[in-house]
C-alpha cells in the first residue's frame, strides 16, 4: 500500500487559509509572509518563491478588514525624544514627521528624560507591546544607547541624530561638521587662545562637538585652555563662564542657549564681548540674532536631521540602501566675534 503525503487545505475544514497556514506550508515564518503581502522589499528570492507557491496551493484570500487594520498599525513609527518645547528637538520632530508622511507612515511621539534609564526602559517596554513598524530615538545619550542595546526589539530601530561606534544603526557621525569653520573664522580674526563650553558628557552630541573643537584648535595651531560641561541651558552657560581663564580671547560654545548665558556672565564680569572675548554658538535659534551682541553661530538644519533619521530607519525596515547626505551647517557671522586685540 502506497502512502501519499497530503497537506490538508484549510478549505477542507470549511475555513479560509491564514498567513499562519501559508507560513507552515512554505516553511517560513508568518512575519515573512506578512512582509511579502505588504509588498516589502528585501525578501530572498528562494523564500519569496516558497511563499508564492504556498499562496497558490492554499488559494489564499486576504481578509481585507484585518489587512487594513494591520496595515494601519504597521505604518506607525514610535519616536522617543526630549524637550519638544525647545527649538532644536521640535524642528527635528517636525522634519521626521514630514519625512514619515511622505513614505506613508505616521509618528507616535513619546517625550521623556533621555538621561533617565528607568523612564527609557518603561517606554521601550510599552512600545514592545504595540504594533509598530519601527522605533526611532531622536536623542543620543548613553542611557538611550544602553537601553536600546539591552532591549529585544522585534522591529528595526535607529538611534539618531548623532551616533557613536556602539550603535549598529546606520552611518556614524563622530565628527561634528562646522567646528572647523568656526575655529578658522576665529583664527582669521587673530585669536590664538581658545576655551570650550560643552554639553553634558552623557550626550554623544556633546562629546562629538568637544572632540571636533579640539581637533580644529590643534589644526590651526591654537592653544586650548580647556573645557567645561554645561547642560545645554543658558543658566549652565552662565555658570560655566565663571571658569574661563583670563587669557582666553575666543570661547567656542556647543549650543546657542549656553552661549547666551556665557555672553551675559562675561559682560557682568567686566569682559566686553566681542572687544575682549569673542563668543560663538551652535544651532542659530531665533533669539540668537536679538541678544546683545547678536550671536555668531552655526546654523544647523534641524528638520533635515529629522528627515535623515527617518530615512535611515526606513532603510533598515525595507532592506534598501539610500544615500543619506552628511549633516549640513552654515556659519552665520554676527557681532559676537571680532578681531583679537
Amino acid at each position: 500500500m502506497t502512502t501519499t503525503d497530503h497537506i490538508t487545505r484549510p478549505s477542507d475544514a470549511q475555513r479560509p487559509a491564514t498567513i499562519y497556514d501559508v507560513a507552515r506550508v512554505a516553511g517560513v515564518s508568518h512575519q515573512l509572509v506578512s512582509r511579502y503581502l505588504k509588498g516589502e522589499k528585501g525578501i530572498r528570492p528562494a523564500n519569496r518563491d516558497k511563499v508564492v507557491a504556498a499562496l497558490r496551493e492554499l488559494d489564499y484570500r486576504p481578509n481585507m478588514t484585518a489587512r487594513l487594520l494591520a496595515t494601519s498599525r504597521s505604518h506607525r513609527i514610535a519616536v522617543l525624544t526630549h524637550e519638544i518645547g525647545q527649538v532644536g528637538p521640535a524642528q527635528i520632530a517636525q522634519g521626521a514627521s514630514a519625512e514619515a508622511r511622505a513614505h506613508g507612515y505616521v509618528l507616535d511621539i513619546v517625550t521623556l528624560d533621555t538621561t533617565d534609564r528607568h523612564a527609557i526602559d518603561e517606554a521601550i517596554g510599552e512600545l514592545n507591546q504595540q504594533e509598530i513598524a519601527g522605533v526611532l530615538a531622536l536623542a543620543s545619550t548613553d542611557e538611550v544607547v544602553a537601553a536600546f542595546q539591552a532591549a529585544e526589539f522585534s522591529v528595526p530601530v535607529y538611534v539618531g541624530t548623532e551616533d557613536d561606534e556602539r550603535i549598529e544603526a546606520g552611518p556614524t557621525e563622530r565628527s561634528f561638521p562646522g567646528f572647523d569653520t568656526i575655529v578658522d573664522h576665529l583664527r582669521e580674526l587673530g585669536h590664538h587662545d581658545f576655551f570650550h563650553v560643552g554639553g553634558p558628557h552623557a550626550w554623544i552630541a556633546a562629546r562629538n562637538r568637544e572632540a571636533a573643537y579640539k581637533r580644529a584648535v590643534r589644526r590651526v595651531g591654537g592653544i586650548d585652555h580647556g573645557s567645561i560641561a554645561g547642560d545645554w541651558s543658558a543658566s549652565s552657560g552662565y555658570q560655566a563662564a565663571g571658569a574661563i581663564p583670563p587669557g582666553v580671547t575666543a570661547v567656542v560654545v556647543a549650543n546657542d542657549q549656553m552661549a547666551i548665558g556665557v555672553v551675559r556672565r562675561l559682560i557682568e564680569d567686566g569682559r566686553r564681548v566681542p572687544d575682549d572675548v569673542s563668543v560663538t554658538g551652535v544651532d542659530d535659534v531665533p533669539e540668537a540674532a536679538y541678544i546683545t551682541p547678536p550671536l555668531t553661530t552655526l546654523r544647523v538644519q534641524f528638520e533635515e536631521q529629522g528627515r535623515a533619521s527617518v530615512r535611515r530607519l526606513l532603510e533598515r525596515l525595507h532592506g534598501d540602501t539610500e544615500h543619506v547626505p552628511a549633516q549640513r551647517v552654515e556659519l552665520v557671522v554676527r557681532q559676537s566675534t571680532a578681531p583679537s586685540r
